[in-house]
């Protein structure tokens, strides 16, 4: 008779929250880089932002853009989108985006930049 002993290295007496703000940030790139309806079997992971690059960046564009970063911030429940705002540029969109971080009150604003050429989502 074989017997397996148990492994793990997980500690499982230490409980870790990940709400380091830089962690936070990557994850956000993260999701803004994925095109929606890409990944296998998750079809809602990701940004549809990328769609709305090359439209005309009228009102009701912006609202869904605005409706988009909800979304995907949404899906994070270690912040709270508190404003967006939607800047066209010449060669792709800026968004600025203010969150706060649960459990603490420091608003951050950060700044991606969705860039047309390289389909790339950076802050700048």
């Amino acid at each position: 008779m074989t017997t397996f002993v148990g492994f793990s290295t997980v500690n499982r007496s230490k409980k870790f929250t990940l709400t380091d703000f830089d962690l936070i940030k990557q994850d956000l790139i993260n999701a803004f880089n994925i095109r929606q309806g890409t990944l296998p079997g998750r079809c809602g992971t990701g940004t549809a932002i990328w769609n709305f690059l090359f439209e005309n960046q009228v009102e009701q564009l912006q609202q869904d853009i605005r409706a988009e970063v909800q979304r995907v911030c949404g899906g994070d429940p270690r912040i709270v989108l508190n404003d967006v705002q939607v800047y066209p540029q010449l060669n792709g969109l800026l968004l600025q985006i203010e969150i706060t971080v649960v459990q603490t009150t420091n608003a951050e604003i950060l700044s991606v930049f969705f860039d047309q050429q390289s389909r790339r989502a950076t802050y700048v």
